[in-house]
């Protein structure tokens, strides 16, 4: 049986190559909706004079990976990873699928569930646009207070296109019940709650649904390491682990990125939070080596790799 690999921008990466990943960044993000002029559109060059240093920042914390989740309708520019990896000798992680409503362009709009599936596949098996990078994963996401037909549509495609090749689905959903809800869809396509990640799973204040999640058998990923405390963070970990959420849990901060709607790009915030911040007070914390192994270089891997 072939071992998993983690599919990148610079290829395809066993376990034993890799240390820490950083399963939710963002290299380039457009939060305007498609139909904007300007709407994706940067330069090369300009993304990477302002990225790199962020990346060559992390590699110098030991960070091995990170993981891009802008993803279709949020300007996905898996030519602008591969740049700014090509640029700084490190693996990016890149995904297929779409945003939810309204950031869905017309033609995923007006696409049959066997097109948006086939779409999927090939960009999972076959690469990305004309970039040659094949997707590891898919990222969707659902509305705040519940999934509409049309998110509903391309998460059915997506739990098909997945099934047929072992990859994880990511979904930005806020709240517990409706990643319930994203669960039983995906089951009823006949794909498994183990291939899906919780995006912002701390965004759900009730933690019986984290455990509920999880329960199921998905991945919960706590992703806003550095846009709060860390007095607020490092309870909600601590947590999680006492409830024997170890092994499922992600960690990570959602930060970056260039922002072409920005002048300049904007003002990127780093990854380095996790690293010089969360992980020694863990360990001050009693949480000890294998668990920290666990969480930064095991989760990751395994929920992304096939």
């Amino acid at each position: 049986m072939q071992s998993k690999q983690l599919f990148t921008t610079l290829g395809a990466l066993r376990r034993d190559q890799l240390g820490m990943i950083l399963p939710h960044e963002h290299v380039f993000v457009d939060l305007r909706t498609p139909d904007t002029p300007g709407y994706g559109l940067a330069d090369t060059a300009a993304v990477v004079a302002l990225m790199a240093p962020q990346i060559e920042a992390i590699k110098a914390q030991g960070i091995t990976a990170l993981v891009e989740c802008s993803t279709g309708g949020v300007a996905l520019r898996v030519d602008l990873d591969l740049a700014v990896s090509r640029a700084t000798g490190f693996p990016i992680v890149v995904p297929t699928g779409n945003y939810r409503e309204p950031w869905i362009p017309k033609w995923v709009g007006k696409a049959s569930a066997a097109e948006l599936e086939a779409w999927m596949h090939r960009e999972l098996t076959e690469g990305v646009g004309e970039t040659g990078v094949k997707a590891a994963w898919i990222k969707v996401s659902a509305g705040d207070d519940g999934m509409t037909p049309l998110e509903t549509k391309i998460l059915r495609a997506a739990a098909r296109a997945a099934r047929r090749c072992n990859a994880v689905i990511g979904s930005h959903t806020i709240k517990g019940r409706v990643v319930m809800d994203q669960l039983d869809i995906i089951e009823d396509e006949g794909y498994t709650a183990k291939r899906f990640i919780s995006i912002h799973t701390q965004a759900e204040p009730d933690f019986d649904l984290h455990k509920a999640v999880a329960a199921r058998g998905a991945w919960i990923e706590y992703d806003n390491i550095g846009w709060v405390p860390d007095e607020e963070t490092i309870p909600l970990i601590l947590r999680a682990l006492e409830a024997g959420l170890g092994g499922q849990l992600l960690l990570s901060h959602d930060m970056g990125w260039l922002d072409p709607a920005k002048p300049g790009g904007g003002e990127p915030r780093p990854y380095t939070h996790l690293v010089k911040s969360v992980l020694p007070k863990l360990r001050a914390a009693g949480v000890d080596e294998a668990t920290i192994v666990q969480l930064t270089h095991t989760n990751p891997f395994e929920a992304f790799a096939r």
